[in-house]
């Protein structure tokens, strides 16, 4: 479904009267979103961001037909605002917050799953397919149309990777956010596949991070799928100490499980390149890409 979404892809806002999701929603629609409304318990408000607001899912749906949702809910929120939007036929999710409850986060992710949905975060800042949509806050600046399908942990490092590409004149095909929780949607694994079989991709960046699982498993698709496309990878975290969260809730390392030389020697082996800064990353995709001769060798 992710690779599918366009400028004409129909989006909600759960939360829209609020003043990220007023400031958010009129951003998206600015990039190009088709942003058709938004839901509120502020029931005396009957417009936010240029869109008509409405007092629940089902009928922003039954309204404008919607397939997909930003929601701009707190975490003790995201649960029942998840679940509403599942009933009403919301096929994408996107869901910003951070630290969202362990067991509401294992609670969306069944509900998922049994309605055959896709839900993006938590602590994500979105997705997007350049030139046409944008769920979420990613910068802007850092959106242009190109070849690198970005997946990332991390915000703030694949704005700079995205902002760098950009600048050289090169861009993305499709970017998300997979989001630093411990328990979330969709993970470096499950879009292997979805970059894999897009035509507008034709390498993958990783930007990870130590702790958790996220990078080894991705490691066992590469050996299982087989590297279809170049994979680059930046693994944040050098300085971490063991039994330290450092910034995301999932950002914890115990022993030799999740840490930087764990996840860098499992990519490596699986095909990947892994690199140590987000300046070597980008020269190394500049130089494989910016080039139409260079990019024929990086594609063999």
């Amino acid at each position: 479904m992710i690779g599918s979404l366009s400028c004409n892809t129909p989006v909600i806002v759960q939360g829209i009267t609020g003043r990220m999701g007023r400031t958010h929603a009129a951003l998206m629609r600015g990039y190009g979103t088709n942003i058709v409304g938004g839901t509120s318990t502020r029931t005396e408000i009957a417009e936010a961001a240029g869109v008509p607001v409405f007092a629940n899912c089902r009928d922003a749906v039954l309204a404008s037909e919607a397939l997909a949702s930003v929601v701009m809910a707190p975490p003790l929120e995201t649960l029942a605002a998840v679940e509403e939007a599942l009933t009403a036929g919301i096929r994408v999710i996107v869901t910003v917050a951070e630290g969202i409850p362990l067991h509401d986060a294992m609670k969306i992710g069944r509900a998922v799953r049994r309605a055959g949905a896709t839900w993006i975060g938590g602590s994500t800042p979105g997705m997007a397919i350049p030139g046409e949509i944008k769920l979420g806050f990613l910068p802007d600046v850092c959106l242009r149309p190109g070849p690198f399908g970005i997946m990332s942990k991390s915000g703030t490092l694949s704005y700079e990777c995205g902002y760098r590409l950009a600048q050289a004149g090169l861009g993305q095909s499709i970017w998300v956010g997979v989001g630093g929780d411990q328990v979330k949607g969709i993970r470096f694994a499950d879009l292997l596949p979805v970059f894999f079989a897009d035509d507008r991709t034709h390498a993958i960046i990783l930007v990870g991070e130590v702790g958790g699982s996220e990078e080894e498993e991705c490691a066992d698709a590469l050996l299982r799928l087989g590297v279809r496309k170049p994979v680059y990878a930046l693994i944040a975290g050098r300085e971490a100490k063991e039994g330290v969260a450092m910034g995301h809730a999932g950002a914890l390392v115990f022993g030799e499980a999740g840490s930087l030389a764990s996840k860098t020697r499992r990519l490596n082996e699986a095909g990947a390149r892994v690199f140590g800064s987000i300046e070597a990353i980008v020269e190394a995709c500049v130089s494989d890409f910016a080039d139409p001769q260079a990019r024929k060798t990086a594609l063999r």
